[in-house]
C-alpha cells in the first residue's frame, strides 16, 4: 500500500483546526496546557481507554458521550488529571464540555473531554472557561503546532505524525498527536492519543480498526510498567475525503487498518523512546512464533523486564535476561531452537523521521544461537547497545509469526523525575 508522509499533524486532514493556549492549569507552567481540537463536521467517533480499575473522572465523561459513536470536538489539558476527583470531578469535565459546544455551536455530548497530570486534587475549571474564547477562537489549521505542545507533560518532545494515501479512490489524510512519557505501559501505553481523518468510516468499523491497530502498536509499548488513569487513544473521522463510506470488510477497510497502522506504529516508537529519563530506545522483534498473540506477548515481556531494560542502560549485553523474561512470560517459545542478535544503526537518531529511522550503517552481532551461547566480540556488542536505537532479534522455529514492542532503558533520571513529581 503507498502512502506519503505529511505535514499537519491533527489538521492534516480536511475540515479539522486545532489550537492550544496557556491557562496555567499548573502555575509553574510556561507553556500551553490546553488544546482544543474541532471538525466542521459532525464525525464518526470511537476510543479505547485505560484499562486501570480507577478511572479518571474525564474519562468517565468521555466514554458516556462516545457511546453513540459520534464526536465533533475534543478538549484536554495537562497540568491535572481530574482523576479521582469524585462528582465534583465529573461535574468540573461536564463544565468544559458545555462551554465548547457553546461556543462552537454544537451539541455538548459531541465534545471529548481528557486531562492529564497530577491525579487526585481538583482542577480549577474556571481557568480553562475563562480561556475558551481565546482557544476557540484561534481554531486553524496551523493551530496542530499549539495544541501538540498543549498534552505534553514530563514528554521531552511533542509527538505528531500525518500521512496520505488512496482509499476507494480518493485521496484521505491521518494525522495523530500523543503525549506519553511516564506510566507507560501494556493495555493502551500512552496517556493520551488523539487521531483524526477525513475517510468515510462507518463509526462500527472505525471502532474495529482502531481497536486491531491498537493491539499491535499502543499496546506494544511499556516504559515502566504503569497504566495510567487517564489512558485514552480516540479517533474521529468526518468523511469529508468522499470515498464511498467503509461499512464493512474488504480492501478499503483493510487499505484502512494498514495506513493507520503506520500512523499508530510511528507514534508507538515515538513514545517509548521519550520515555522518562530514557536515553535509548529498545524495540524486541520476535520471528518464526507460532502465534502473533505468542509473538507480542514474547516481546512484551522482553521490553517490560526491569533487568533487560538496566542492562540496556549499562549498554551490557546480558542475553540471559531476555530468555529469563521470554521464560517466565507464559508465552510458547522452544527454547533449544532460539537465537538472539543485537543491532543498531551507527548515528541512528532517536526520533523517526517520514517513518523511518534516520542513521547510517547497520550493526548486528549474534550472541545465542538455537539455544547455544556463542562467544561474541564484547567490545562491539557494547558499541552497538550504546546507540540511541537499540533491537533485540529474536529468531524462534516454532511458525511464522511476528510480533514487536517498543521501551526504552532504565536510568537514574527516571527515578529523579518521579521522585517529587507531585511536588
Amino acid at each position: 500500500m503507498a502512502y506519503s508522509f505529511i505535514d499537519g499533524g491533527v489538521t492534516a486532514a480536511q475540515g479539522f483546526t486545532a489550537n492550544g493556549i496557556l491557562n496555567k492549569i499548573k502555575s509553574s507552567r510556561k507553556t500551553n496546557d490546553t488544546a482544543l481540537i474541532y471538525s466542521e463536521k459532525l464525525c464518526n467517533a470511537a476510543g479505547v481507554f485505560t484499562q486501570n480499575r480507577v478511572k479518571a473522572e474525564c474519562v468517565k465523561l468521555t466514554k458516556d458521550h462516545i457511546a453513540n459513536g459520534k464526536a465533533q470536538a475534543v478538549i484536554a489539558n495537562s497540568g491535572n488529571a481530574n482523576a479521582c476527583t469524585g462528582a465534583e470531578g465529573y461535574k468540573n469535565a461536564e463544565k468544559e464540555a458545555i462551554a465548547v459546544a457553546a461556543k462552537l455551536n454544537i451539541a455538548s455530548d459531541d465534545v471529548l473531554v481528557l486531562s492529564t497530570g497530577v491525579i487526585g486534587q481538583q482542577l480549577d475549571v474556571s481557568k480553562i472557561l475563562n480561556g475558551m474564547d481565546e482557544l476557540a477562537d484561534g481554531l486553524s489549521k496551523e493551530g496542530h503546532k499549539e495544541a501538540r505542545v498543549a498534552i505534553m507533560t514530563t514528554d521531552t518532545q511533542y509527538k505528531e505524525v500525518a500521512l496520505e494515501t488512496q482509499i476507494g479512490g480518493k485521496t484521505v489524510r491521518m494525522g495523530t498527536m500523543a503525549k506519553g512519557s511516564g506510566m507507560i505501559h501494556i493495555n493502551l501505553g500512552t496517556m493520551l492519543g488523539f487521531i483524526t481523518t477525513d475517510c468515510a468510516i462507518s463509526a462500527q468499523m472505525l471502532e474495529k480498526a482502531l481497536r486491531i491497530s491498537a493491539a499491535g502498536t499502543y499496546n506494544c509499548v511499556s516504559v515502566d510498567g504503569d497504566t495510567s488513569t487517564n489512558d485514552s487513544l480516540i479517533m474521529l473521522a468526518n468523511g469529508m475525503a468522499g470515498n464511498k463510506e467503509i461499512t464493512s470488510e474488504g480492501k478499503d477497510f483493510d487499505d484502512f487498518v494498514a495506513a493507520l497502522n503506520e500512523l499508530n506504529t510511528q507514534m508507538a516508537r515515538k513514545i517509548a523512546a521519550d520515555g522518562e529519563g530514557a536515553s535509548r530506545l529498545v524495540t524486541c522483534n520476535i520471528t518464526g512464533a507460532d502465534t502473533v498473540e505468542n509473538a507480542r506477548g514474547l516481546a512484551k515481556a522482553v521490553i517490560c523486564s526491569n533487568l533487560v531494560k538496566a542492562a540496556f542502560f549499562g549498554a551490557d549485553a546480558n542475553w540471559g535476561r531476555i530468555l529469563d523474561a521470554m521464560g517466565y512470560s507464559g508465552y510458547f517459545f522452544t527454547p533449544e531452537k532460539t537465537s538472539v542478535s543485537f543491532m543498531s544503526r551507527k548515528g541512528a537518531k532517536r526520533y523517526f523521521e517520514n517513518g523511518r529511522v534516520n542513521g547510517g550503517e547497520q550493526s548486528v552481532i549474534r550472541v545465542f544461537d538455537h539455544g547455544v551461547p556463542l562467544n561474541f566480540d564484547e567490545d562491539k556488542a557494547k558499541e552497538i547497545l550504546t546507540e540511541e536505537a537499540v533491537e533485540i532479534l529474536v529468531e524462534l522455529e516454532d511458525g511464522s509469526a511476528v510480533g514487536t514492542a517498543w521501551g526504552c532503558d532504565l536510568t537514574y533520571d527516571y527515578v529523579k523525575i518521579n521522585g517529587d513529581y507531585r511536588t
